[in-house]
């Protein structure tokens, strides 16, 4: 799939040794400085906002007995009980308070005017007294997570072939993401053993490193793929030829940003290999299900033998195409069917030409085996259809916008497009981004060969290539980096709990999609260098009955991080806070910043460490 213009100025790459490598390996050891350069002022005031934590410190010398005979570790007991008996007497007497304003509330005349303010006063009530819980739990809280078995190492959940045929899933259906209760990971996933960090853009994008993927080398060199013929095994690296014809790198050289979509693959992934070289993609397929993007996204589509029998179904699948394609958008095939000779490939290939016919698109040109067809922009063609030919138009009531996971339905999305104003929020994401960079581009351009006191290398040459905005609202992060001629692209989540602007980043040429951050992503382990979130913290804790924990959320960032890779959180102060603490138990390193422009925000900058998985 494929979008509007991305941005200028991407050069090729060129081979790199491993002996450049080591140099670039050599220079990252003191990258993380800033993070792990702690001010004692963090552990004042850690003390300040924990002024009991003392009497649960577990790494305290044990002292000796005293003239007495009293034991400490008795005297630590009395006091955590002493400590309990408070909280539970603090709860009742908040309780028993409550109650009986309640009812002076409900008696007094004036109890409309104080409702709202006392269920303020309630809800921080509440907070407080989680905060006390969390004192009186101690630093077991804390405990670091466990890491993942082996197998974990490119699992993605919700993605589970063989379980998914045990549920009697056939045809296909098997394939499709079910998230169940058994999806969530309460682990850390290692990378490989042999894992290196991927070389920098755009060097990364024609040459990366054979053991960050999972594909064997029978697969590189016997694979019937047309992406996968273009790879080249050498020592421990794979190269893809740069004048290759595969859609999405060479579309990226005429400045058009591609997404790549393909089923889940337990080894020799498209979407894994295109997201280590550094281009969009994401697990999907056409099923039974609809693509979580809104109708009208996408200016083409492009299925370059790519194993979907779009007769099937009696055409449905190419409703979906229809869905997603914009007025005036293209649809490129490319098959053997195109140039049928036997009877049952002809009948096939009548079928599919008969229904696109019928969905107004217009047939502009077929060459070999490849076919190009244009979806109307006339809205008179639905109308104008004799009674009974092709899907009828979707009506008005219905959701073309927020099609999450949604079954298949046949019905044509029409033409309408989306139009919005976003001129404010492109210049507060200017600024934000010129702060974004000045924290990390002492870290993020460290490791590159240059004498101390040199500027920085201009982009394209930076660690930062693919990026994840959580919570992307109207685009504002991906436009501003844009601007700022980084080398980067921006996968733009919109989540299911908050508004719905994807059809609105769509328009603006950007990547993106719905999800709903409570279920696994769609994507391997590993795939991104830099993963933001503004207010996605205060957009779960608004959410009603939300389904999971931020632990499980963060612990599905660990998961899409690469080693070395950052977080940004951009949120109140007391979520970044209580974000903090969990930065302990995931092995990043943190550190807390104030936001010049707000005086209640804070960001919360983070490291993912290289943590290698020992050899057997």
């Amino acid at each position: 799939m494929s979008s509007m213009p991305l941005q200028r100025g991407i050069s090729g790459g060129v081979r790199v040794s491993e002996s450049a490598d080591d140099l670039r390996d050599s220079q990252m050891k003191d990258k993380t400085d800033l993070i792990r350069g702690r001010s004692t002022t963090d552990s004042s005031s850690l003390t300040l906002r924990f002024p009991f934590a003392f009497l649960f410190n577990n790494n305290q010398p044990p002292s000796k007995t005293g003239d007495n005979g009293s034991d400490p570790r008795s005297r630590h007991r009395l006091v955590l009980l002493f400590l309990k008996i408070s909280l539970v007497l603090i709860v009742v007497l908040a309780l028993a308070g409550s109650f009986w304003w309640t009812l002076s509330i409900s008696a007094s005349p004036r109890g409309g005017h104080v409702y709202h303010n006392y269920r303020r006063l309630q809800e921080q009530l509440v907070s407080d007294l989680l905060d006390i819980g969390e004192i009186s739990i101690g630093p077991s809280r804390w405990k670091e997570l466990e890491y993942c078995d082996t197998e974990a190492e490119n699992y993605v959940p919700c993605f589970n072939v063989s379980e998914s045929l045990e549920m009697g899933y056939t045809n296909g259906d098997e394939n499709d993401r079910f998230c169940g209760s058994g999806s969530k990971q309460e682990c850390l996933v290692l990378p490989p053993v042999d894992y290196k960090v991927p070389l920098r853009w755009p060097t990364g994008k024609d040459v990366i490193w054979f053991r960050n993927v999972k594909i064997t080398a029978d697969e590189v060199l016997t694979s019937g793929s047309i992406n996968k013929r273009m790879m080249m095994m050498d020592d421990d690296q794979i190269s893809f030829r740069s004048a290759s014809p595969i859609f999405g790198a060479h579309l990226l050289s005429k400045q058009l940003l591609t997404m790549c979509i393909a089923n889940y693959e337990a080894s020799g992934s498209q979407v894994q290999l295109t997201l280590e070289r550094g281009l969009p993609a994401m697990i999907a397929s056409f099923v039974s299900k609809q693509l979580p993007y809104p109708s009208l996204s996408f200016d083409m589509l492009h299925c370059s033998t790519c194993g979907i029998d779009w007769d099937q179904k009696e055409g449905l699948l190419l409703v979906e195409v229809d869905r997603v394609l914009k007025p005036g958008g293209y649809f490129v095939w490319t098959s053997p069917l195109t140039n049928a000779r036997n009877k049952d490939d002809l009948k096939r290939w009548n079928f599919v030409h008969d229904f696109a016919e019928s969905i107004c698109w217009t047939l502009l040109s077929q060459q070999d085996k490849t076919v190009v067809w244009k979806k109307t922009i006339k809205t008179k063609c639905y109308s104008a259809r004799k009674p009974g030919v092709g899907p009828s138009v979707c009506s008005k009531g219905h959701d073309v916008e927020s099609p999450y996971y949604r079954p298949l339905q046949m019905c044509l999305g029409g033409t309408r497009l989306h139009q919005e104003v976003v001129g404010e929020d492109a210049e507060n994401w200017k600024v934000n981004v010129r702060e974004y960079w000045s924290l990390l581009s002492p870290l993020i351009f460290s490791d590159h060969p240059k004498r101390p006191g040199d500027e920085d290398p201009s982009p394209p040459y930076n660690m930062l290539r693919n990026v994840l905005d959580m919570n992307a609202q109207y685009g504002g992060l991906n436009s501003a980096l844009l601007e700022a001629k980084k080398s980067v692209w921006v996968m733009n989540v919109v989540p299911t709990a908050g508004p719905n602007h994807l059809p609105m980043i769509l328009d603006r040429g950007f990547v993106g999609v719905l999800h709903d951050w409570c279920e696994a992503f769609p994507s391997y382990p590993r795939t991104y260098d830099l993963v933001h979130a503004d207010n996605l913290l205060t957009l779960q804790t608004s959410k009603l009955r939300s389904s999971c924990s931020f632990m499980q959320i963060f612990t599905e960032i660990d998961r899409l991080l690469r080693p070395e890779g950052w977080v940004i959180i951009r949120d109140t102060a007391q979520l970044v806070e209580a974000a903090r603490a969990l930065t302990t138990q995931l092995k990043w390193e943190a550190r807390v910043i104030e936001v010049e422009s707000s005086s209640e925000q804070r960001l919360l900058v983070c490291q993912k460490p290289i943590t290698k998985r020992q050899s057997i």
